[in-house]
């Protein structure tokens, strides 16, 4: 099935070893066939078996969707996971239109409970999430802060699914945005915002914390929100 072999190449070939000790049958066998399975000594493996991991990282931002091969194979950079598979772009999805990925908020539940279930429920916390902004500027109020309800909406409608996971019996520790203060990413030209505080670069980087900033304040005095 394409879901399996996406779930192989980017998912299990890093959560296997790092939590299980072990990688991934389907994914060995598949690079057998291909001749491209690296060079490696017995002693190797007992290595990896015997250093896993205690606490597990897990950044979230969209999911990954697939579907059954349809498009020819591109030989032009050798063997690669886009040779098994075709991207699904699902219609009327939602989408986060300065990034253009998806947002799928029930993604980070899917994540914590496939932890819990196959991966003996390790200790976890997500270590990434959020969105980035293009323009946050015109939403900026009278008084200087920028009122980003969008923010506030995306961050409340991932914490209810980890919430859901908690409930669950998810060992989640805790949750971090992406970011604390603006940063800027070169893939988007560095136009796009992402923090719960404004850096103001045409003002000596001045900081303001956003109306998102204040919100996550009190979720986190408060141990929660109101739905």
């Amino acid at each position: 099935m394409p879901e399996d072999l996406a779930d192989a190449f980017f998912n299990r070939s890093f959560l296997d070893p790092a939590v299980k000790g072990e990688f991934p049958a389907d994914l060995v066998a598949i690079l057998k066939d291909l001749a491209i399975l690296p060079d490696y000594q017995p002693a190797d493996l007992a290595l990896i078996k015997a250093n896993t991991v205690d606490l597990l990282g897990i950044n979230y931002y969209q999911p990954r969707r697939v579907k059954a091969k349809e498009t020819p194979i591109d030989h032009t950079n050798g063997p690669m996971p886009a040779d098994f598979f075709d991207n699904y772009d699902m219609p009327g999805k939602k989408v986060n239109p300065y990034r253009g990925w998806e947002i799928y908020e029930r993604g980070i539940y899917d994540i914590l409970k496939n932890v819990r279930e196959n991966y003996g429920n390790i200790a976890c916390f997500i270590s990434e999430n959020g969105m980035g902004v293009e323009g946050e500027e015109r939403y900026r109020n009278a008084d200087g802060q920028i009122n980003d309800d969008y923010r506030i909406e995306f961050v409340q409608d991932h914490l209810k699914y980890v919430h859901q996971a908690l409930q669950e019996g998810s060992n989640c520790l805790g949750y971090h945005m992406w970011t604390c203060m603006d940063n800027w990413s070169w893939t988007n030209a560095y136009k796009n915002r992402y923090g719960f505080i404004a850096v103001d670069l045409d003002h000596d980087c001045q900081r303001a914390i956003k109306k998102s900033g204040h919100w996550f304040k009190q979720v986190a005095d408060q141990n929660g929100f109101e739905a």
